[in-house]
């Protein structure tokens, strides 16, 4: 057996190698015409480039490594029964379930070593990821100055320029931007642009400068100048790459995951207190409401009391129904705090047991794949990607519709996550059993009943 094992991974092995690399590849081209504009203009160097699309790897694998243990299962099994190797197999003793065991046991070395991956390797560098592609948007791309048109990339002013012959630029027009005490507009006949490290270096030659108070519009001044020369500081023409930024939940490990959650919870737990407190003061009990509903319809009791009670003189009247009202305000504002604390919980749960989810639910897709492999008897990587394809997407849409409503506090994280992966379970089982009964899943009798065939031979 222990042949049969190393045989079976052996074959599984370069099927999920070459699967891997060809789904991989098609996601990272995909993720690179999306992303090329981000680029373009920027001035950035190669290495820089090369780096964000290498930490962009980290999803994509997450992503490909479940789908061509499918591919794999599928491509190998298929091979072995076109070969009818499967049937030799079984005609010596072996069962089907003992041939798929390698199998399984490869599907969970490759599950754990994606936990690992999900729960170390793929936050650090979603990370750094969103840091480099937040440092490249905030990058200014290279001045480009077309006359007629604004200039809006220089720092505290706005260019424009009615014409240009090579480097100088004529009838240069400057405004000044984001001042609210002077207005300073500079007109010249003629000017040049130029960059020095982290400063713009603009030379204007035979104009004026007009300064007007914005604060004392009678106080203006103007200034002739045959070369005038401003310096602009602008940091942001060169890459800053930033060393430190707050995560994401998509950029956690599980303790900071946990640790989070463990925040929001005692921040709820707060809430309910201070709510049990005010509750006490107006109504005279410290009770907490389950929702927002019950509380409102609890308060509205306690001012129908109030209307009905007679003891009570007109002024303490109004001020016990001030201080409803104010428990009402307070407490619609105390639940919608409530409910986006759980919110974040739940996003946060959520990417917890996608963690696992995701990972376990390659031991699933050998289980579908061996048995939609021994069915097809077609062990061609064309015909493997074509019958995954269509299982991985519908589980792929499962498990973001989970996520969407786990969000959205309507089902509960571990509801959301691992439900596609029953699902999956419930069909794998299905195609195992009549695998091992040998027997097609689905079974379609063509033949017509002999009372049609006759009704037809009677027209005739």
């Amino acid at each position: 057996m222990r042949l049969l094992s190393r045989y079976i991974i052996k074959e599984m092995f370069l099927p999920f190698i070459f699967s891997l690399l060809i789904i991989v590849f098609i996601l990272f081209t995909n993720f690179l015409l999306r992303a090329i504009d981000r680029f373009l203009g920027k001035g950035i160097d190669v290495w820089t480039i090369l780096e964000y699309l290498f930490l962009n790897l980290a999803w994509i694998i997450a992503l490909a490594v479940p789908m061509a243990v499918l591919i794999a299962a599928l491509m190998t099994f298929g091979r072995l029964s076109e070969d009818n190797e499967i049937t030799a197999m079984r005609t010596s003793g072996i069962s089907f379930l003992t041939i798929i065991r390698p199998a399984l046991f490869f599907g969970l070395l490759v599950g754990g070593t994606l936990v690992y991956f999900n729960n170390f390797v793929l936050p650090h560098m979603n990370h750094r990821a969103r840091i480099l592609s937040g440092d490249i948007y905030r990058k200014r791309p290279g001045l480009s100055i077309e006359p007629g048109y604004f200039v809006e990339d220089i720092p505290n002013y706005s260019l424009i320029i009615g014409g240009q012959d090579n480097e100088v630029m004529k009838d240069v027009r400057i405004f000044s931007k984001d001042n609210k005490e002077t207005q300073t507009t500079i007109f010249a006949k003629q000017g040049k642009l130029s960059t020095i490290d982290d400063a713009i270096v603009l030379t204007l030659y035979d104009g004026e400068i007009h300064e007007l108070d914005l604060l004392d519009y009678g106080n203006f001044r103007r200034i002739k100048f045959e070369r005038h020369r401003i310096i602009i500081p602008a940091d942001d023409l060169l890459l800053k790459r930033r060393d430190k930024s707050s995560r994401t939940d998509r950029e956690m490990t599980v303790p900071m995951m946990i640790k989070k959650q463990k925040t929001y919870s005692e921040r709820i737990t707060t809430v309910k207190s201070r709510l049990a407190k005010s509750f006490d003061r107006t109504i005279g009990d410290s009770i907490v409401p389950p929702n927002l509903e019950t509380a409102t319809e609890i308060i509205n009791l306690y001012r129908t009391r109030l209307k009905t009670d007679t003891t009570l003189t007109d002024a303490q009247f109004r001020v016990n129904d001030r201080r409803a009202r104010s428990l009402e305000r307070q407490a619609k504002n105390e639940y919608n705090l409530i409910y986006s604390y759980h919110k974040s919980m739940n996003k946060y749960g959520v990417e917890i047991h996608k963690k696992f989810s995701l990972p376990f639910a390659c031991l699933l897709f050998v289980l579908v794949g061996a048995p939609l492999g021994v069915l097809a008897k077609k062990g061609g990587f064309v015909v493997g990607m074509s019958m995954s394809f269509g299982f991985f997407l519908v589980y792929y849409i499962m498990l973001i519709g989970g996520e969407e409503i786990a969000d959205r506090n309507i089902l509960q994280p571990y509801v959301a996550m691992w439900l596609p992966n029953l699902i999956l379970l419930i069909i794998a089982l299905y195609l195992t059993l009549h695998t091992v009964r040998e027997r097609a899943p689905l079974r379609i009798n063509w033949r017509l009943p002999k009372l049609v065939l006759r009704k037809k031979h009677d027209t005739r």
